[in-house]
């Protein structure tokens, strides 16, 4: 089963006035196990940065001034993705509302809503009357993200994948198929500021089938998508 853990930033909270994605990043999950393989792309919202909206993330308008616009990465991004994996979120409704509204601009096909699973209303189903931000999970499960000194979608993406597979019950362990992570170690230093997932093998409970119709499937996106940019 392939999963994709995602998260946004943003120029702020509503499509609707304008605001838009600055920044993707996706871990992918396989089984319940992190392969290794990550999205990362940082976007020109093609307009200015709300002052209120770098104080979270840092990301301003001359660093994006440089990026690609969304239409011109929406096709990778959707190749990384897939048609059916489910994509874990916290606070599903707002990245989804981003995301599908920006690929409506880009003449893109949408998100179907249910492939959403939204660790929001999961911690809060789990722990009513408890806080459920991403930060107090991580202090409930004793997640260390001291590195989290502002908001960032790769980053963000990492920490939640940790939360998920804590909601789901608690890691396994793992042994068994071990994936190639030779795109990862070529990423461009440039970007080694950001943390990045470890490499970890796949559980031996997966089927050959499973682990063969993974194999396709990555060979199948080959050069369309971006890892660890």
């Amino acid at each position: 089963m392939r999963e994709i853990v995602l998260d946004t930033e943003t120029t702020g909270f509503e499509p609707t006035e304008g605001h838009r994605i600055v920044e993707i990043g996706a871990i992918e999950l396989f089984n319940h196990v992190p392969t290794g393989r990550t999205y990362h792309q940082y976007i020109n919202p093609e307009r200015d940065m709300p002052t209120e909206a770098f104080e979270v993330h840092g990301l301003g308008n001359d660093f994006l001034r440089d990026k690609p616009v969304f239409t011109a990465i929406a096709q990778d991004f959707l190749d990384f993705i897939g048609e059916e994996a489910k994509l874990v979120i916290h606070n599903a409704a707002f990245d989804m509302k981003f995301l599908n509204a920006e690929l409506g601009w880009a003449k893109k096909p949408l998100i179907a809503n249910d492939r959403a699973l939204d660790t929001l209303m999961m911690a809060r189903r789990r722990f009513p009357g408890s806080p459920a931000s991403l930060d107090a999970l991580c202090r409930r499960f004793n997640i260390d993200n001291s590195s989290r000194t502002l908001h960032g979608a790769l980053l963000d993406s990492e920490i939640l994948a940790d939360v998920y597979l804590e909601l789901i019950g608690g890691r396994q362990p793992v042994f068994g198929l071990t994936v190639d992570t030779s795109r990862a170690k070529n990423a461009s230093a440039e970007d080694d500021w950001r943390p990045r997932p470890r490499p970890v093998p796949l559980p031996s409970c997966i089927t050959p089938e499973e682990a063969e119709a993974h194999a396709a499937f990555v060979t199948k996106l080959g050069e369309k998508a971006i890892w660890n940019r």
